[in-house]
């Protein structure tokens, strides 16, 4: 099965609903999860695992608070690229930098967004003036200090507005 296809198959009402309830919980048990979702358990862990083989459903994990494990300092980076250099390849080597969280290509003027995350202001600048920055392809960079986050509400769980 091919990426495109893969994703191809429109997912239904009780799909939808089996997204927004893992997107909140991970760890939702199959049995509490076919109890929200008013389904058996046979078939909510039939639906969960064909999400998962369509790959709609990528992966469980934990939500870490930057903080609680020491990275006190964050900051958007933009990163122009230049030269023969492709931007995957630069996003590859991005993604290998120590703080380095998420690198993302954007359209506009720029073309790579970074995610950085540091304990301190000195360790963060480093990762940014002399890692990222001096890394052959970049061209330049303009970094964003984040003062505040809060978290919107994904996809999956606006399912009042969300229809295939």
């Amino acid at each position: 099965m091919t990426e495109h296809n893969r994703h191809a198959e429109p997912i239904d009402s009780i799909d939808r609903r089996i997204v927004a309830e893992l997107s909140r919980d991970g760890r939702l048990s199959v049995r509490t999860l076919a109890e929200r979702v008013h389904i058996s358990r046979t078939a909510a862990h039939n639906r969960v695992q064909h999400l998962m083989a369509r790959g709609v459903i990528t992966g469980f994990g934990a939500q870490i608070d930057r903080k609680a494990i020491g990275l006190n300092i964050s900051a958007l980076v933009v990163v122009r690229i230049g030269g023969d250099a492709s931007w995957e390849a630069i996003a590859a080597k991005l993604a290998t930098l120590p703080f380095v969280e998420k690198v993302q290509a954007v359209s506009g003027d720029i073309d790579i967004m970074l995610t950085v995350s540091a304990p301190d202001h000195e360790q963060l600048s480093q990762a940014i003036l002399r890692d990222i920055h001096d890394l052959p392809g970049v061209v330049s960079t303009r970094s964003h200090l984040i003062l505040a986050e809060i978290d919107g509400r994904p996809p999956a769980q606006s399912l009042d507005i969300w229809r295939p």
